[in-house]
């Protein structure tokens, strides 16, 4: 029989070699699923993992669900590494799309003149601050009376879930849109640059030098070093003289910023405008990814180019296999499971016993 052995020092290879058996295993489990469901397994594999990278159409839809998710789990990662859990990405998503579209509203008069770079940048720059002050909520609380930054975290979620659907019901909703609970459509000026024939807009950019930017922060910096050092050994912290009240103003303030532009640049993106569902989950999967990727910016670009072809692939299986439009979450579930249990490698290792 196998049995479970502890190492004497955890695995270093494990800890990177995880994330690729958690992968196998999900693959394993959805060739599972589709044959329960009575589906080709190697069909739906295919549509899943290959077709989304098949043509430069399907690169860059996968570019384009990979910039909130790379913004929101750099900003997570940041704060897990300090052993801050802050779990309500989403709701700063939510809250930063709010701010940026309220922005883009006051000075959208609807012409087509107005708009430009700078009216750009400052609409980002109002979803950052939607976002941050949001997570600001989470980070008083916790400074101020020690609540659990887990639970308040997550309840702010659906209150900004809510807000956004009051909003949109109401101050928020297009006069001429024949009731419907969306803003009215973004005059170009108030839009991000797109790349030609395709719907990858700037902030992918944007992800891409925010994970940059947090791996020259972990690694160069005398910053990232008090916040690695605060999430590994906080005694040890508070003796050198690290302030942990620093450390959680610092991260929950990026992340929730972080957040906040992802949000700002889905309705700057590709919906225009403010809708009830402007996220379908992306800080919620900014958790798994953060974790896939080993919290590391760099790692992280790859597990959000994995949970993207999950995102892409869902759609797909809907379309071509009559699959439920749960089937994305249930592979984000699998995933999420089958790296907590190939973890336990790094700590232990097994052994056949007669």
């Amino acid at each position: 029989m196998l049995e479970l052995i502890p190492r004497a020092q955890p695995s270093r290879r494990m800890a990177w070699v995880s994330p690729l058996l958690a992968l196998a295993l999900t693959a394993l489990c959805g060739v599972l699923m589709f044959l329960a469901v009575g589906k080709s397994p190697l069909q739906g594999l295919a549509i899943f993992f290959i077709e989304p990278i098949s043509s430069l159409r399907g690169w860059s839809e996968i570019g384009v669900k990979v910039a909130p998710l790379l913004l929101c789990s750099v900003g997570l990662a940041l704060c897990f590494r300090a052993n801050i859990f802050n779990i309500g990405a989403e709701g700063q998503l939510v809250i930063g799309a709010v701010t940026a579209g309220a922005f883009i509203l006051q000075f959208d008069d609807g012409t087509g003149g107005g708009g430009g770079p700078l009216m750009v940048f400052l609409a980002l720059v109002a979803g950052a601050l939607g976002g941050a002050i949001w997570a600001a909520l989470v980070a008083w609380l916790r400074d101020r009376y020690n609540a659990n930054e887990i639970l308040v975290s997550l309840m702010l979620v659906y209150v900004a879930q809510l807000l956004l659907s009051y909003l949109v019901h109401g101050v928020m909703r297009d006069p001429d849109g024949f009731g419907f609970p969306q803003s009215r459509l973004f005059d170009q000026g108030f839009l991000l640059p797109v790349w030609p024939g395709t719907r990858l807009h700037l902030g992918i950019v944007l992800a891409l030098l925010a994970a940059l930017f947090s791996w020259l922060l972990l690694s160069r910096l005398f910053a990232g070093y008090r916040l690695t050092v605060g999430g590994l050994a906080p005694l040890a912290a508070r003796y050198a003289g690290f302030s942990s009240r620093r450390a959680l103003w610092g991260c929950m303030l990026g992340s929730g910023a972080l957040a906040g532009v992802a949000g700002a640049c889905e309705i700057m993106g590709p919906i225009g405008q403010v809708t009830p569902s402007v996220s379908p989950g992306y800080g919620f999967a900014a958790i798994i990814v953060a974790f896939v990727g080993r919290l590391h910016p760099i790692g992280v670009i790859f597990a959000s180019f994995i949970m993207a072809l999950f995102y892409i692939g869902g759609e797909l299986s809907q379309t071509r296999l009559g699959m439920p439009n749960a089937i994305t979450g249930i592979f984000q579930g699998i995933l999420l499971f089958s790296l907590l249990a190939c973890d336990t490698l790094i700590y232990q290792r097994l052994r056949w016993r007669r």
